[in-house]
């Protein structure tokens, strides 16, 4: 949580407009079935996130919203479909801001940029990511995970949600920090990713908490360590990734809701405000929070800030660890 601070102190100079927006007359909107673009496959933690806000939004605007799931190329295909979309308040953006981020940086002439190509409408929320692995991996702490994988002299497969992915550069960078090599397996997402992990053919994972939790309490995965600040309230027992010994590897997975550039702005507001009431609910929030999520609220002029933010860092990251897509 601690960069998600730093921002909102950064950036609490701007002029407060949530009077403004609740005192906004109401608008002839929606009028048809709007789509919510996603960049993961079904049964990942962005569509568990995405479905899980989408549904109350739809009920509060009257309409229905259809996900489409378009993943692939570190989320550039659904990124790329998304921009391309009318602006007409018809189609939204559920974005995995991080790993969005990422990719940005790492691919070559990416087909959208969600700084120039959209409108923010609001930040989320966070999902943090930890390291899971194959129960037959005989580590249980993240020094025993180094020491079984220089074993392994490079013979391994370790798999990502994609490549571009948060997941992906998760991986790379701990390789790197401990000196080891092995074969990267890129996935289009989670849903793909975990049954190859479970059955065997890939030995570590770096995941969302929301999809690895069920297969953590079925015992089909062990957890290792968190990839964030904090400990996870779902897991107390399993410390993060610095109180492990590895200092300096904790992310905020943000997530964020995004509109094509060129929306009416009245669209935006109306869209911030109902989102703002969604995620400030004490009911949703402890449901996702018995997801491993972790609901966060940012207007549309705090999302454009933390947009800029996160590109600059993770941008400075991939090329500080020349990370590479396969």
């Amino acid at each position: 949580m601690k960069l998600f601070n730093r921002l909102l102190l950064m950036i609490s100079c701007l002029p407060c407009l949530s009077s403004l927006v609740s005192a906004a007359p109401d608008i002839d909107w929606p009028k048809k079935p709007i789509v919510a673009v996603l960049t993961f496959p079904a049964g990942g933690s962005t569509d568990v996130f995405a479905r899980s806000i989408t549904a109350p939004l739809a009920e509060a605007l009257g309409q229905s919203i259809v996900v489409e799931n378009k993943p692939g190329a570190g989320g550039m295909i659904g990124l790329g479909a998304a921009a391309k979309a009318v602006p007409d308040g018809y189609t939204i953006h559920f974005s995995a801001l991080t790993n969005q981020s990422i990719s940005q940086a790492l691919f070559k002439n990416p087909p959208a940029d969600l700084r120039k190509d959209f409108e923010p409408v609001a930040l989320v929320g966070t999902i943090p990511h930890l390291i899971v692995v194959n129960p037959s991996v005989p580590a249980k702490n993240v020094p025993e995970l180094i020491a079984f994988i220089k074993s392994k002299k490079g013979d391994f497969n370790y798999a990502s949600q994609g490549n571009g992915s948060l997941s992906h550069l998760e991986s790379t960078l701990f390789m790197q920090r401990i000196g080891a090599t092995g074969t990267h397996i890129p996935y289009k997402g989670s849903s793909f990713a975990l049954p190859d992990l479970i059955a065997g053919n890939t030995l570590m994972m770096f995941d969302s908490v929301t999809a690895s939790l069920p297969h953590i309490q079925s015992g089909k995965l062990r957890p290792i360590a968190i990839a964030a600040a904090e400990r996870s309230p779902l897991m107390p027992n399993v410390p993060t990734l610095g109180q492990d010994g590895m200092k300096q590897f904790d992310v905020e997975n943000f997530y964020a809701i995004y509109v094509p550039k060129g929306t009416s702005p009245a669209i935006v507001s109306k869209l911030e405000r109902e989102i703002r009431k969604i995620l400030t609910n004490p009911d949703f929030k402890a449901r996702m929070a018995s997801q491993g999520i972790h609901p966060q609220f940012a207007n549309s002029e705090q999302l454009a800030e933390i947009t800029a933010s996160e590109h600059a860092k993770w941008e400075k990251v991939v090329k500080s660890a020349n990370v590479k897509v396969d």
